[in-house]
């Protein structure tokens, strides 16, 4: 989420706090589209082997080059792991929300 969209996200309480989102909840109009192009394009490196839809992702392995079809999806598996940890897409429950 754009820093300057976040207190458009704003939500008062009952109590009277407010909270603003950090990132993208998915009740907002528009924001399963735009979450799922960006999931999309972040993991575009893995595509071939780990297509995405939504917060899914499905990891198909077969084998190859003499290598078993478990070796390769481990292999797989890492690619994916490191894609997700260079895009730093994942977040601690922390970063989500912030009270205002």
């Amino acid at each position: 989420m754009r820093e300057s969209d976040i207190p458009l996200t704003a939500v008062s309480t009952p109590s009277g706090m407010l909270w603003d989102w950090l990132v993208m909840p998915h009740g907002m109009t528009n924001s399963p589209a735009t979450f799922n192009r960006c999931v999309t394009h972040l993991l575009r490196s893995v595509r071939d082997f780990a297509p995405s839809y939504f917060d899914d992702v499905f990891i198909h392995s077969r084998a190859v080059n003499g290598k078993s079809k478990v070796k390769m999806h481990k292999e797989h598996l890492r690619k994916l792991f490191c894609a997700h940890a260079q895009t730093q897409a994942l977040r601690e429950p922390e970063e989500v929300y912030r009270r205002g």
